[in-house]
């Protein structure tokens, strides 16, 4: 059964390939990519292994190990999520146990790109251990066993954000949490890290974390050839023991996630509505402009797509501050980082609308109502937040006579940012996830050239934001207030320079374009 899947899954990556030229291109760049990193990683280990330290040897698997298992679990959110040419929502309607189920997605998992790359790296890393036989030898189950946790950790973290079968709103709320908690994960990890190994030495404070990281599931399996090779059986015993529990608890973890997501059925919400309650549209001004900013709104305030970056865009200081401390550089510009982000929120706007899409055009709404409205939905929340984040990272880092410059580069990213947005989201759509999907999930349809184009965005916002930008950098830099004033004038005026000219060119764009993108966002494959 698990060979007979995994032919059909070839055999539809092939075909598809075959149909789409652009996504061969990217395939085949990710390849290259792939082996690039393994070619690295391999001179690595070999070096490692010729040194015959055995300190550096035990530091730098422990420590490698202990980051590939992260990266499994992360690597999902930040790069292109898990392959869905099979997973469980696919198989529900076959005669399938939920251990065949759960062995074929394993099985998947392994045979990818990035988990043959990882198993050959794990069999590699033994290489390291050829100085110490016993340890070369016990290196090779513990790489077994490292890469099965690999995969199952990336598969129950899957199945955590599915949302346990707790219908849609339970997937939003669980899957924006695991979001979150591995967002986090990196940096709290870290700063414990840091405060355990105290002062010292680059190489002392490593070999310290990959002593803590030994005795966690994510680096118990990895540090047990070293612990073997340094003749301390029984701690290699107890650290064998963790490396054997965490795949099994990873298994009936996620074999529980399966069972209640596929099994009991989802509880619908129920929800009572006032007669004559219009929400949002009650309160805005009537029109095309004020239906389109309640609808919008609306959006930004239940829509978890939405709400997912409006979550993740004030964690920036809270990152910076457990990295680099509160009087970091980077704290002190987290603010702009986040105008970054919630300036190219805007870009998948119509796509986020999906086939609603056709009763906006059907409306008769004209193309500037349109970007007005959406404009003005997104700076309700952008706006203040942005605010709010500057405002307080100047009074914790002591830094209010350089406010007045980050919010010039802020003000001057957000507002040009909506204008560009107000441009490109009449030219471009993008597959998207559905909403209440999991955030782990790749999305069918995207390609090479899709994925290319939000960078494009990212550098005019970028471009557009240049004026204000360099004024505030040379204001912090040469501690000129007076220059963060001008910086401030430039960010607003041109901010709003480019947000007015966007919607107009914007507007009389979408006019043009609006059945285009209606029939693309009909073409997209859906899951």
């Amino acid at each position: 059964m698990v060979a007979t899947v995994l032919r059909l899954r070839y055999r539809v990556l092939g075909n598809t390939l075959a149909r789409r030229p652009w996504q061969l291109v990217g395939f085949c760049f990710g390849f290259l990519w792939a082996l690039s990193i393994l070619a690295m990683v391999t001179a690595a280990l070999i070096a490692v292994g010729v040194s015959g330290d055995l300190s550096v040897s035990r530091t730098v698997i422990t420590l490698a190990g202990a980051a590939l298992v992260l990266g499994w679990v992360v690597g999902p959110l930040v790069v292109a999520g898990i392959d869905t040419t099979v997973d469980a929502t696919k198989l529900a309607p076959f005669p399938l146990t939920t251990r065949q189920v759960m062995t074929i997605l394993a099985a998947t998992g392994a045979t990818g790109i990035p988990g043959i790359v990882t198993s050959i790296a794990a069999l590699v890393s033994v290489a390291v251990w050829v100085a110490w036989p016993t340890a070369a030898i016990a290196a090779v189950p513990s790489a077994v066993i490292g890469v099965a946790t690999c995969v199952l950790a990336t598969r129950f973290a899957a199945a955590l954000a599915v949302g346990l079968g707790s219908g849609r709103r339970g997937r939003e709320v669980i899957g924006t949490l695991v979001l979150v908690l591995v967002i986090f994960a990196g940096p709290i990890t870290t700063g414990i890290l840091a405060t355990l190994s105290g002062a010292g030495s680059i190489g002392g404070q490593l070999g310290q974390a990959a002593a803590v990281l030994g005795w966690t599931p994510l680096g118990a399996t990895w540090s047990l050839p070293g612990e073997i090779a340094a003749g301390a059986w029984g701690i290699a015993a107890i650290k064998l023991l963790i490396a054997l529990v965490t795949p099994v608890a990873l298994w009936f973890g996620w074999r529980w996630s399966l069972e209640q997501s596929l099994v009991s059925p989802p509880r619908q919400a129920s929800r009572t509505v006032k007669p004559g309650a219009l929400g949002l549209f009650g309160v805005m001004p009537t029109g095309g402009v004020g239906a389109t900013w309640a609808r919008s709104l609306t959006g930004w305030l239940r829509d978890p797509r939405y709400l997912r970056q409006l979550i993740i865009a004030p964690l920036f200081p809270v990152l910076f501050a457990f990295t680099s401390g509160t009087e970091g550089v980077m704290f002190a510009a987290s603010p702009v980082l986040v105008a970054f982000v919630l300036c190219v929120s805007g870009y998948t706007d119509v796509s986020y609308d999906g086939t609603a899409f056709a009763s906006v055009l059907s409306s008769g709404i004209r193309g500037r109502a349109d970007r007005w409205g959406r404009m003005l939905g997104a700076a309700s929340i952008g706006v203040p937040l942005m605010l709010m984040t500057a405002i307080v990272t100047a009074v914790i880092g002591g830094h209010l006579d350089a406010l007045p410059a980050v919010l010039g580069a802020s003000f001057g990213l957000l507002l040009g940012g909506y204008g560009v947005n107000a441009v490109s989201s009449a030219l471009i759509v993008t597959p998207v996830a559905a909403p209440g999907d999991n955030p782990f999930k790749s999305v069918p349809g995207q390609t090479f050239v899709s994925g290319l184009l939000v960078f494009v965005v990212l550098a005019a916002c970028g471009v557009v934001a240049l004026p204000a930008v360099i004024v505030a950098g040379i204001s912090v830099i040469s501690g000129n207030a007076a220059l963060g004033w001008v910086a401030l004038a430039v960010g607003l005026g041109v901010g709003a320079g480019v947000a007015a000219g966007g919607v107009a060119l914007g507007g009389r764009t979408l006019e043009r374009t609006g059945p285009d993108l209606l029939l693309q966002i009909k073409a997209f494959p859906t899951t």
